[in-house]
C-alpha cells in the first residue's frame, strides 16, 4: 500500500549549480529544478563540490554538517558536507580541497580521478543525510556524476539503507562523456576485479567510459527534450553510445527543460532599459533604440534586429552564419553577435563587422549583463546549431518577445513552433538541414513579416511571450517518473497538476441491444446525421441491397473469413433473437441500436431507421437460417413498399444490429462498411442455396448477419460509418436484374457440382 505520511526524498547530484557556480546549461538546470520539486512537495538534498571559486558570501553562510573518508582505489580521501539552506532547498557541498580547491570546476589532467572522487563520495554520503532524510531517487546529472550508479550497485547493494535507492542519469550533452585510460579502473575506480563492472565501463582496448557505465547501471535515463532522446539513439547523434542507448531505449524518455520564468521576466527585469509585459510592449521598442545606439547600429524601427548570445563552435551553427551573413547584412537586416570561441569565427565576424558598419555589430567577449539587454531589445534571434540537446536560450528569447530562428533539432526542435502563414499559429521560424542557404531563407520569411505584416508579427509575438516554460511544468514531469520507480510512495494530489485522460465511454453490446436509449447517449453528433440518410432509402431497399450485394461481393470477396463466420455463425442466430426482441421497441430505438455497432469504437455507425424496420421484418420470420430464407422467399413476391421491400432495405443495416450484441461478446468493434460488404457476399452465398430471383435479397437479411460477426471481429476500418452506407443504397433499381444473375449462375454452378458428387 501507498505510504501517504512520507514525503519523496531526492538527492540530486551536479558539478555545477547555480547561483554558485554554473558553466552552462546544467547549472540552470541544478540551480532550478530541485527547487521546483521542492515546491511540488518533495524533499531535496542538492550535492555540489565546493570549488573555490564559490562567492565567500554563500561559503559564510554554510555550516559543517559531517565528515568522513572516502575509499577510492588504493586511497582514503577526506570528505567534508558542508550544509547551506538556500530558497527552501538543501545543499550539501562536498568538500576536499585537493580536488576542489582550483580556480575554475573542470579542463585538468586529473579530472578523472577528482569527478571518480565526487561519485563516490555522493553514494557514501547517502548514509550521513540529515536524520529522517532516507534517500529514495539519487539523480546524478552528466559524466561528473556517472560513476554514482556503478559504485551503488558494485559497492553498496544489500546494505538496508541504500537497497530502496533508485537512481536517475540525466544526459544535458551525449558529446561529453568522460572517457580517460583503462589505468584508472583499478588504480582509481578499483572495479577492475569485479568482471562485470570492468566489462561494462570499457569502450575500447584501452579506455573506459563514465558515461558508458551510467547508461549501463542507472534504473532510468532521461534527457532534456523528447527529440534529443530519439536523436541519440541514432548513428549520427548518438557520439559511439547509440548502441547502449536503443538497447536501453525502454529506461529512456526526455523530459524538456525549464527557465527561471520570475529571473527573465521583461516586467521587472532590472538589467533591461525599460520593462513591458505581453499586453504593452512599448517598452521593447525602448530597449530596442538604446541597444542599437549602444553596438554603434543605426536607430531605426523599421529594420528588423537579428541577435545571437552563443559560443563561437560549428555545433552552434557558425558554419551557416558564416556562409550566409554577408546576404543577410546587404539585404537590410541588422545583426549583433555577442559571444567568444573559436579564432576563425571571431575574426569573420569582426571582418563583417567592419564591412557593415552601422548594420553589423560583433562583442567578442562573455557579458551576461549585455546579453540580458539583447534578448530584450531584439526582434529575432538566431541559433541554427547543428544539434542541441535543449537550448536555454531560444526559450528565453520567447519569454523577451523575440523571435527564435532555428534549425529543427533535439530542443529547438520540441520549444518552437514555426510560423504558419494560413493559420497564424506559430512562435517563431525553423528550418531542417544544416545548410546556409535554407538558413538564410528562413531569416527572410521573418523579415519579410517584420516588415509586410506587422499585425501578424505582433500576433507571433504575443504567443511566444504567452508559452509556458517554467519549471514547474518539468518537475511534473519528473516526479511522474520517480513515483513511477517508487509506486509505494502516495503522491501528493496538489502535485498532480494534469488532470488523466478520460477514456473513451465503451458500450456494452448486450446492454445496447436492451437498452437503446442508454447507448444512444455514448452516440454523438453523428448518428443523427447519418440515421436520416439510412431512414429515406428504407423503402427503396428491395434493389438497392442487391446492387450492393453484388458490388459488396466483389470487392470484399478476400478479405471476408470464412472461418470466423462459421465460429459466430450460432450467435447470430441468438443475437436475432435479441434483435428481434428490440425491433419490438418504439421507433426511438432505431438509432439506438445503432450505436451497438459502434459499441468498442464509440463511432456511431448509423444505419439505425433501417435497423429499425429490418427489425420489425425479422420479428415475424423464425430465428434460424432456413426460415429466414423461407420467409424472403413468400416476401420476394411482394412489392418494394410492402415489408419485404423494408426488409430487404433494412437487411443490410439488421444485419449490422444483429452482428452487433453477438460481437459484442467477442470482440465489440464492428463498423458500418465493412460488416454491410461482409453480409452481402454471405448473403449471396446463402442465396446460391435458394431460388436465383427473390431468395438473394432475402437469403441476405439473416444469414448474412451470421456471418457478418466474424466481419465486426475483424476490426473495420474507421473508414465506413455510416455516411458511406447510405449513399450506396441510393442507386436503387437500375442495378437489380443485372445482379439477381450474378447469384442465379453461381447457384447453378454450385447446384451442378452437387450433381456430379451424386454420381
Amino acid at each position: 500500500m501507498a505510504d501517504s505520511s512520507k514525503k519523496m526524498q531526492i538527492v540530486f547530484a551536479s558539478a555545477e549549480c547555480a547561483p554558485f557556480v554554473k558553466t552552462g546549461g546544467l547549472g540552470d538546470v541544478a540551480g532550478s529544478l530541485p527547487a521546483a520539486l521542492v515546491r511540488a512537495g518533495a524533499e531535496v538534498i542538492v550535492m555540489v563540490p565546493k570549488y573555490a571559486t564559490i562567492k565567500d558570501e554563500y561559503k559564510a553562510q554554510m555550516e559543517h554538517f559531517s565528515d568522513f573518508y572516502v575509499s577510492l582505489g588504493w586511497r582514503n580521501e577526506y570528505c567534508g558536507l558542508e550544509k547551506l539552506e538556500h530558497d527552501d532547498v538543501t545543499y550539501m557541498f562536498i568538500d576536499n580541497e585537493r580536488y576542489f580547491a582550483r580556480d575554475y570546476p573542470y579542463g585538468f589532467f586529473d579530472d578523472g580521478e577528482r569527478f571518480a572522487f565526487f561519485s563516490k563520495a555522493i553514494t557514501e554520503s547517502l548514509q550521513h543525510l540529515p536524520e529522517g532524510f532516507e534517500c529514495d531517487i539519487l539523480h546524478c546529472n552528466d559524466w561528473q556524476t556517472a560513476l554514482a550508479p556503478v559504485f551503488l550497485r558494485e559497492f553498496y547493494q544489500g546494505l538496508p539503507l541504500y537497497d530502496r535507492v533508485k537512481t536517475v542519469f540525466s544526459i544535458h550533452n551525449v558529446a561529453f562523456q568522460g572517457q580517460f585510460s583503462d589505468t584508472v579502473m583499478e588504480d582509481i575506480l578499483g572495479v577492475a576485479h569485479i568482471p562485470a563492472a570492468a566489462s561494462q565501463l570499457r569502450c575500447d582496448a584501452c579506455s573506459i567510459n563514465y558515461m558508458l557505465g551510467a547508461l549501463r547501471y542507472a534504473d532510468a535515463i532521461t534527457t532534456v527534450s523528447p527529440t534529443y532522446a530519439n536523436e541519440i539513439q541514432t548513428p549520427e547523434f548518438g557520439e559511439g553510445l547509440d548502441g547502449v542507448l536503443r538497447e536501453r531505449s525502454y529506461a529512456l524518455q526526455g523530459i524538456l527543460n525549464g527557465i527561471d520564468v520570475a529571473g527573465f521576466d521583461p516586467a521587472t527585469d532590472k538589467r533591461i532599459a525599460a520593462n513591458y509585459t505581453v499586453e504593452d510592449r512599448s517598452g521593447k521598442a525602448v530597449c530596442k533604440a538604446k541597444l542599437q545606439e549602444e553596438l554603434g547600429l543605426e536607430v531605426r524601427d523599421d529594420r528588423p534586429l537579428m541577435v545571437m548570445v552563443t559560443r563561437l563552435t560549428r555545433q552552434k551553427g557558425m558554419d551557416l552564419v558564416m556562409y550566409a551573413l554577408d546576404r543577410i547584412l546587404s539585404g537590410g537586416v541588422q545583426v549583433a553577435v555577442l559571444g567568444t570561441g573559436d579564432r576563425d569565427y571571431e575574426d569573420g565576424l569582426r571582418y563583417f563587422q567592419d564591412k557593415y558598419p552601422g548594420t553589423m555589430a560583433a562583442r567578442i567577449e562573455f557579458d551576461p549583463a549585455l546579453s540580458q539587454r539583447m534578448y530584450a531589445a531584439a526582434d529575432m534571434f538566431l541559433m541554427p546549431s547543428k544539434f542541441e540537446p535543449c537550448g536555454l536560450s531560444q526559450i528565453i528569447a520567447m519569454r523577451y518577445g523575440t523571435l527564435p530562428i532555428v534549425r529543427e533539432t533535439g530542443g529547438l526542435k520540441d520549444t518552437v513552433i514555426p510560423y504558419n502563414e494560413f493559420t497564424g499559429e506559430g512562435t517563431g521560424f525553423s528550418f531542417s538541414n544544416f545548410n546556409g542557404d535554407e538558413m538564410g531563407d528562413a531569416v527572410f520569411r521573418a523579415a519579410r513579416l517584420f516588415w509586410d505584416n506587422r499585425d501578424a508579427w505582433n500576433q507571433l509575438v504575443t504567443q511566444a511571450m504567452s508559452q509556458d516554460f517554467s519549471w514547474t511544468r518539468s518537475a511534473d514531469k519528473y516526479l511522474d517518473l520517480y513515483f513511477f520507480m517508487h509506486p509505494e510512495i502516495e503522491r501528493p494530489a496538489a502535485v498532480v497538476d494534469e488532470p488523466e485522460p478520460k477514456a473513451k465511454p465503451v458500450v456494452e453490446a448486450p446492454a445496447a441491444a436492451e437498452e437503446p436509449k442508454t447507448e444512444e447517449k455514448t452516440v454523438e453528433a453523428a448518428p443523427e446525421a447519418e440515421a436520416k440518410p439510412a431512414a429515406k432509402p428504407a423503402a427503396k431497399k428491395t434493389t438497392t441491397r442487391k446492387t450492393t450485394a453484388k458490388k459488396a461481393t466483389t470487392t470484399k470477396a478476400a478479405a471476408t473469413k470464412t472461418a470466423a463466420a462459421k465460429t459466430t455463425a450460432t450467435k447470430t442466430t441468438t443475437t436475432r433473437k435479441r434483435t428481434t426482441s428490440a425491433a419490438k421497441k418504439p421507433a426511438e430505438a432505431e438509432a439506438a441500436p445503432e450505436v451497438k455497432t459502434e459499441t468498442t469504437e464509440a463511432k456511431p455507425a448509423a444505419k439505425a431507421p433501417a435497423k429499425t424496420e429490418a427489425k420489425k421484418t425479422t420479428v415475424t420470420k423464425s430465428t434460424t437460417a432456413k426460415k429466414a430464407t423461407a420467409a424472403k422467399k413468400s416476401t420476394a413476391t411482394k412489392s418494394t413498399t410492402t415489408k419485404a421491400a423494408t426488409t430487404l432495405a433494412a437487411a443490410k443495416p439488421a444485419a449490422k444490429v444483429e452482428e452487433t450484441p453477438a460481437e459484442s461478446k467477442v470482440e465489440a468493434t464492428v463498423e458500418a462498411k465493412p460488416a454491410a460488404k461482409t453480409t452481402t457476399r454471405k448473403r449471396t452465398t446463402t442465396a446460391k442455396k435458394t431460388t436465383a430471383k427473390a431468395a438473394t435479397p432475402k437469403a441476405e437479411t439473416k444469414p448474412a448477419a451470421a456471418k457478418e460477426e466474424p466481419k465486426a471481429e475483424v476490426k473495420a476500418t474507421p473508414k465506413a460509418e455510416a455516411k458511406p452506407e447510405p449513399a450506396k443504397e441510393a442507386p436503387i433499381s437500375p442495378a437489380t436484374p443485372a445482379e439477381e444473375k450474378a447469384p442465379t449462375k453461381k447457384t447453378s454452378v454450385r447446384k451442378a457440382t452437387a450433381t456430379r458428387k451424386r454420381r
